[in-house]
């Protein structure tokens, strides 16, 4: 299947995206090029080959939601640069005076 300069001005501007005459022949080139070279996999014997979702197994990667110990309060507060009661202290970032 080849694609044509119209075809890529047409999603051009469907993208908004300005191209030049000179931009548009080399990526409707490219795009031919591409659609030719998958156009390969058509001419592949998949007989007897299971469709599969994924190329590699897929497995849950997360552990059970279980109960365990915390990190002690007091060890953690004592890394940090600043602390008030049981929490962090970190710089203010929004500024209330701005009204939002």
């Amino acid at each position: 299947m080849a694609i044509t300069r119209d075809d890529v001005a047409q999603v051009a501007l469907l993208s908004r995206l300005e191209m030049t005459d000179d931009e548009l022949g080399k990526y409707s080139e490219q795009l031919s090029d591409i659609l030719e070279y998958a156009s390969m996999l058509n001419e592949l014997d998949i007989e007897g080959v299971e469709p599969t979702m994924h190329a590699v197994p897929i497995k849950n990667v997360f552990r059970e939601d279980e109960v365990r110990e915390s990190l002690d309060i007091e060890k953690v507060l004592k890394s940090a640069p600043e602390s008030e009661g049981n929490y962090f202290r970190v710089p203010r970032i929004i500024d209330e005076s701005e009204g939002h």
